[in-house]
């Protein structure tokens, strides 16, 4: 036997339910800042585009977390920060000679 302390190693099961558990918490509170049709179109992206509605996940969470988001959102407004956060589409011209 060794001297040296053993550091806990979490189990599989365990980081399984820290991460169920921390997915169920952003869940309630994205429940808490969108309205129900919000709600359907940021479900809708999860099904489209999962990297889109994490990003717009975290945003809502850290709006609401400083202070900045304080009510639901309608679906219009989630429009507005959906067209703010995706990425701009790239025009290609072709020239034919």
């Amino acid at each position: 036997m060794s001297g040296l302390p053993q550091s806990h190693q979490p189990s599989d099961d365990e980081i399984k339910r820290q991460q169920a558990e921390a997915e169920a918490m952003k869940q309630r509170a994205l429940a808490m800042l969108l309205d129900s049709e919000a709600r359907q179109r940021l479900t809708n992206i999860k099904m489209v585009k999962p990297e889109l509605a994490a990003a717009v996940e975290n945003y809502l969470i850290n709006a609401a977390t400083t202070g900045r988001l304080n009510r639901a959102l309608t679906d219009n407004e989630l429009k507005q920060i959906l067209l703010t956060l995706q990425q701009p589409k790239r025009e290609f011209k072709i020239n034919r000679r």
